[in-house]
């Protein structure tokens, strides 16, 4: 009883040091790629959703739930989580490539790029990159929304890598 309280505790204390270092990481990374704070919060989250994940199994394969009904109950949760993003697999391939797109993807926000589509080639300036979509702002000031996974399927040129920063009021 008493080791398995210890080694819960350490668990805990674990995914908090785990977290600290995640953190820590996103932050250096942010800094290096000159990344803004706001998409280190997202990625942050999101790699410290599985460190919880991670954190609560090994919890309970020390305290030996009982795995019929343990299985029972998570394999019920993945039939309908399965089917919900079977229904919506556009969410999760967004956000997986949000992960991607934080830490290779050359462009930054200020670049203008150029995306390259069957369709319609579009041009704008990088607003703001979230865990769904790239915003663009268009030549005439139109705002863009474009998926993260079609901005990795498709060639995109940087057209200029200097980040234009926005001007203050009065500046001229």
């Amino acid at each position: 009883m008493y080791t398995q309280i210890l080694a819960t505790t350490g668990i805990i204390i674990g995914y908090f040091v785990v977290s600290h270092l995640i953190r820590r990481l996103m932050l250096s990374l942010a800094s290096a790629k000159k990344v803004p704070l706001q998409r280190v919060a997202y990625i942050s989250k999101y790699f410290n959703g599985l460190s919880l994940f991670a954190a609560v199994v090994m919890v309970s394969l020390i305290w030996s739930i009982d795995y019929g009904n343990l299985m029972l109950f998570a394999s019920s949760i993945f039939a309908i989580v399965g089917v919900a993003l079977f229904a919506q697999w556009s969410i999760l391939s967004n956000v997986t490539s949000s992960v991607i797109i934080f830490f290779t993807f050359p462009a930054r926000i200020g670049h203008r790029i150029r995306i390259l589509d069957d369709e319609e080639t579009l041009i704008g300036e990088i607003v703001e990159i979230t865990l769904f979509q790239v915003l663009l702002r268009g030549d005439n000031g139109e705002t863009i929304s474009y998926p993260n996974n079609l901005l990795l399927q498709k060639p995109v040129i940087i057209v200029n890598d200097r980040v234009t920063l926005p001007q203050a009021e009065g500046d001229g």
